[in-house]
């Protein structure tokens, strides 16, 4: 079990929330701070992490063609104007697995790999802080982040930073201030910059 507290996972999905809750039609086309993801594609990235989030939690793997275009199961066949809305509740779920701090013992799957369970967890409530900042950004919203959510964020992503960027899923670092806030400090060891606008 990593030192990051269950409920933080409700924190973070909560957050994450308000900002798609900001989210109009009009702005889906805008960009954000992912390299190549208007906010279209970064909705149904966050449904997907909605949905492996809650699958990792029980244990249950997933088989699915990453190259496909399809969109979450649950937003599939729904209008592109309505995802938004109905993700909310998708990280609810997830935020209620996670709860059980059984959920972060031992192994689990993320999709149809072996990871302890307590990195994946972590990894998690990073993704729903993370990408609910990128979407606020995006689309000019409030976006305020406690600091012990903060604090939590930057401990998920100090252990994965540097694979993150091997991997391709984060950006090069961004230099930000130690003194910075530390949800600021996560945000560039992601590739992020703090200060991004459209």
């Amino acid at each position: 079990m990593t030192g990051i507290p269950p409920s933080a996972v409700r924190a973070a999905a909560d957050l994450a929330s308000t900002a798609l809750a900001a989210v109009t039609p009009d702005r889906l086309t805008a960009p954000t701070p992912c390299r190549d993801l208007d906010v279209r594609a970064l909705l149904d990235h966050l449904a997907w992490a909605a949905v492996l989030s809650q699958l990792a939690a029980v244990r249950t793997p997933l088989q699915h063609d990453w190259s496909s275009l399809t969109p979450a199961p649950f937003l599939d066949g729904l209008p592109v104007e309505q995802w938004a809305a109905a993700i909310p509740v998708e990280l609810d779920t997830a935020a209620d697995a996670w709860a059980d701090r059984a959920a972060w013992e031992g192994e689990t799957l993320m999709g149809a790999a072996p990871m302890p369970a307590s990195v994946v967890g972590a990894m998690m409530l990073a993704e729903f802080v993370l990408h609910g900042w990128d979407l606020a950004r995006a689309i000019g919203a409030p976006y305020d982040v406690p600091a012990a959510l903060g604090e939590a964020t930057l401990a998920a992503v100090v252990p994965i930073a540097q694979l993150g960027r091997d991997g391709g899923w984060f950006g090069p670092e961004v230099p930000v201030d130690p003194s910075a806030p530390a949800v600021d400090r996560a945000l560039g060891l992601t590739g992020r910059d703090p200060a991004w606008t459209p």
